[in-house]
């Protein structure tokens, strides 16, 4: 069976929900005001809450909520076949990610930019405010050690991409001071800072002395490296330090300074990135040769499938990024619905490109199934398998294989890269909010705060425990931060749902999503907690279960209060 005939289909159903279902939730249900004055300029102040043009805040919510997880998801999920991974993100994305994302985009610009975690005070109360406020950190703390994880080992992987990706950074910066201070718009310098991006690819790909290869200068992969951590834990651990100032330095500037140009550009990398592989898709013209179905799989797909494959579906940490940065740059309230719902679908697209790119990678069907012989295996081999996968559709327009595997691991690392820097903005955020509610001034200090949120997270991924040895702590921390976001995703979808009844609206495009999300999640997440992870055995189980468990009983909490307050009668105002 060609692949372009999966590609065809989900696109069209992709362009169908934007242009039909989109349209109807943002007249019929949100019912959004041109002349609403938003956050940004309510309390513009030139940080934080920054007036911003929709085409340039799309590509920065975009590429902050697409960062390897879309890629790293369906990768693994493919493992039971990919007609399930395919419905999920083709259906998931129409009507449970894209309402999930502009609607808390929407309750939050109505509610002066504030977080969902700060909303749940008002809509189901101060002790529900506390309790999601502390999943929500876990949450984030979470993505911070996977994402660094993840980008530590693609350096490592592929030195190639290392100077193309900094590169990038005196390049924002000099895109957001040539647009902030003189006024200049910012297309033609981000097409001009990605050509040199990928020149600089094309470079390092052929000349070895730019590719930064520490695993080498270490002396090889047998190689002692530094305090007898060995030449590849050393490298691992350089590249978190390196990560974890550079998230630093990024999260405290100015928005304008640098996260709002990188992500612009990036949504450029993105959309030629997404024109390469699907024009490669229509040339090459791959059959698949993974199975529809895994009939020998080890582990059913029910839960499992809905929080393997979160981002690229629907996702809790989407609507951090849409209430947490995104609603403060919303110029106008009818752009909502082209920055969060058509992000969703751009996620969407991007996650069916990454189930294409790994089922048409394999010879045939016996090599897929050797590689994805378990779903363990296949969690080590997803990753690996997109980039491979994604070079050959780009071998169809001719582009030289090294050459187009340093493009895709820089188009993964980029994404990751602002998803683990907006994430620490993020953190930061909550750990300040915490220090208000609990009357500890020091933590509502910017560096207090971000100096919290990095060296906790930088010490999460250097758990030296776990299958991949020293700095798997992003690893060990997978399984759990699918089942985090997916109840975060509900929890949101639940505010959203109190947030309508209140203004008597009709609630049930939230209602239908938010008790699919919410059953398959909590399911998934008991299986875990009680069946996998034992309080006994390794330190890694037990990191799991401390983790899982608290995050299971904080949902049960939250969710039982607010369904009672969605089911009770509420006089209380909100807008």
């Amino acid at each position: 069976m060609s692949a372009i005939f999966i590609a065809i289909i989900g696109l069209i159903i992709f362009a169908l929900g934007y242009r039909f279902y989109s349209k109807f939730v943002a007249e019929k249900i949100f019912r959004l005001d041109p002349n609403y004055v938003t956050p940004a300029h309510q309390y513009k102040d030139g940080v934080d809450f920054v007036p911003t043009n929709k085409f340039v805040l799309w590509g920065h919510h975009f590429t902050s909520v697409a960062g390897a997880a879309p890629i790293v998801g369906p990768a693994i999920a493919v493992y039971w076949g990919w007609l399930p991974a395919v419905l999920w993100v083709v259906l998931g994305t129409v009507f449970a990610a894209g309402v999930h994302d502009f609607g808390t985009l929407v309750l939050s610009v109505r509610n002066k930019g504030q977080s969902v975690g700060t909303l749940a005070h008002r809509l189901i109360g101060q002790r529900a405010k506390i309790l999601f406020l502390f999943i929500i950190l876990i949450l984030v703390l979470m993505v911070n050690a996977v994402f660094a994880w993840v980008i530590a080992k693609l350096f490592i992987s592929f030195p190639a991409s290392v100077i193309p990706v900094f590169i990038q950074i005196p390049l924002a910066i000099w895109i957001g001071a040539a647009v902030y201070k003189r006024k200049t718009k910012m297309l033609v310098p981000s097409l001009i800072a990605l050509a040199v991006m990928y020149a600089t690819a094309v470079l390092a790909s052929k000349v070895s002395f730019l590719q930064i290869d520490l695993v080498q200068y270490m002396g090889g992969e047998g190689g002692a490296g530094l305090f007898g951590l060995g030449a590849v834990s050393t490298a691992f651990f350089i590249w978190i330090i390196i990560l974890m100032i550079y998230v630093y330095i990024a999260s405290t500037l100015p928005v304008w300074k640098l996260l709002q140009p990188r992500d612009f550009i990036n949504s450029h990398q993105l959309v030629v990135g997404l024109g390469i592989l699907y024009l490669g898709l229509l040339f090459t013209n791959p059959e698949i040769t993974a199975p529809m179905t895994n009939a020998n799989a080890d582990i059913s797909w029910f839960p499992l499938l809905f929080i393997t494959i979160a981002c690229g579906a629907i996702s809790g940490f989407h609507g951090l990024v849409s209430s947490g940065t995104t609603s403060k740059q919303l110029n106008k309230e009818t752009d909502a619905r082209f920055v969060g719902y058509l992000g969703a679908v751009g996620e969407g697209i991007l996650a069916l490109i990454a189930i294409i790119a790994v089922i048409t990678l394999f010879p045939s069907k016996e090599e897929f199934l050797a590689t994805y012989s378990s779903f363990t295996a296949s969690s080590g081999a997803g990753l690996g398998s997109f980039v491979q996968g994604a070079s050959n559709l780009a071998s169809g327009l001719m582009i030289p294989p090294e050459v187009a595997t340093t493009i895709v691991s820089i188009i993964v690392v980029s994404f990751a890269a602002t998803t683990l820097d907006t994430s620490v903005r993020l953190m930061r955020y909550i750990i300040a909010e915490l220090g208000v509610e609990y009357n500890v001034p020091v933590l509502s200090k910017t560096h207090v705060a971000t100096t919290i949120a990095v060296v906790s997270s930088a010490a999460l991924v250097l758990i030296p425990e776990g299958p991949n040895g020293f700095g798997s702590g992003g690893y060990l921390l997978w399984p759990l931060f699918g089942t985090a976001n997916q109840l975060l995703a509900g929890i949101s979808l639940l505010l959203i749902a109190i947030w309508l009844k209140r203004l008597g609206r009709n609630y049930a495009v939230v209602l239908i999503p938010m008790i699919f999300i919410l059953f398959m999640t909590l399911i998934a997440m008991f299986q875990q907690v009680i069946f996998e992870w034992s309080w006994f055995g390794s330190s890694s189980n037990m990191l799991l279960f401390v983790f899982g468990a608290i995050i299971f009983v904080f949902a049960l909490w939250i969710i039982f209060t607010a369904v009672s307050t969605l089911r009770g009668k509420d006089s209380s105002k909100i807008k």
